[in-house]
């Protein structure tokens, strides 16, 4: 990292949201912490997030930002990493006008989902996240803007709202229930973005596609069933009108969309898909072992989100 300092000040920004505490733990690890000298969380409380302390004598620092102080809030800060959440795009658009006021070198935007550049109907989040990157391309010409996608998230996928009703033992794939699906563990992405941000300037790609995971329906039903679940049924419905039907309307619940990505082979970070990273930021899976399908299944003996109410009361 070309930088005033031999190893770089990496700043989080929503160190406490459901990504973010994985993310800020990841940096906070063993593996990682040494190549930073300084770590600091942005909180917009000023809490101290939950996240376990640091593993050797780096420094952490929990500095609280709001709209009016994001330019002193990043004082000092080479890389930041933007894991704010779906409903804070005004203020992700604050925190990116303050960045050419400031020495941040690198940016991680608030991306790590699907690849939302390959799809061809709009939807209101991730048009959102479009425009924010087009911004920042912009505002910050002479900063790496790195955008890490990383399919599903492992642990929040299997359920429900995507048509794994766990419960009964009912898959419904919208398409081929053969078209291979991402996933990534929510501390495999963590420790992903954590590498990326180690790495030299000048080596970080400004897209990174991972997966912890690639299964397709019908194998995950199989696998579900050998830990616990028993026979699943698994079913499919017509692709097509589906899809019709899901962008007919304006939305911002990607749920449904990602129903469809599903069967259209748009969620598949593989070579033979979307392309993989994986051996970039894990070479030979020496920094750590990425969470599988096959864990969340022993995990949950077969049925995660079982006991969930669906639909919501």
């Amino acid at each position: 990292m070309a930088s005033t300092t031999t190893r770089p000040v990496v700043a989080i920004a929503g160190a406490t949201g459901h990504l973010g505490k994985h993310v800020a733990s990841a940096f906070l690890s063993s593996h990682f912490s040494s190549r930073f000298s300084e770590i600091v969380l942005l909180s917009r409380q000023g809490a101290q997030p939950d996240v376990a302390g640091p593993a050797t004598d780096i420094k952490l620092t929990v500095r609280q930002y709001d709209e009016d102080n994001l330019v002193d809030a990043l004082k000092g800060v080479h890389i930041l990493v933007n894991t704010v959440g779906a409903s804070g795009h005004a203020f992700k658009e604050r925190l990116l006008r303050a960045l050419p006021q400031t020495q941040v070198e690198v940016y991680f935007p608030s991306e790590f989902g699907v690849d939302h550049y390959v799809h061809d109907f709009p939807h209101l989040e991730w048009d959102q996240k479009k425009r924010h990157v087009t911004l920042a391309q912009q505002l910050i010409p002479g900063t790496k803007v790195c955008r890490v996608f990383c399919g599903l998230f492992l642990e929040d996928s299997i359920g429900p709202w995507f048509g794994f009703d766990t419960k009964d033992g009912k898959y419904e794939s919208v398409g081929s229930s053969q078209s291979p699906v991402s996933f990534t563990s929510l501390g495999d992405v963590g420790k992903a973005v954590a590498s990326l941000a180690a790495l030299p300037k000048e080596q970080i790609p400004e897209t990174v596609h991972v997966a912890g995971d690639t299964r397709s329906i019908s194998e995950i039903a199989s696998l579900m069933g050998e830990a616990g679940a028993g026979q699943i049924q698994v079913t499919e419905i017509d692709l097509q009108q589906y899809k019709e039907e899901a962008t007919a309307k304006e939305s911002k619940d990607p749920a449904r969309f990602l129903r469809f990505l599903m069967g259209e082979n748009r969620i598949n970070h593989t070579e033979a898909g979307l392309g993989n990273d994986d051996e970039l930021v894990n070479p030979d899976q020496r920094a750590w072992k990425w969470e599988t399908l096959v864990d969340l299944a022993k995990q949950t003996h077969g049925q995660p989100w079982k006991d969930f109410v669906w639909p919501p009361q």
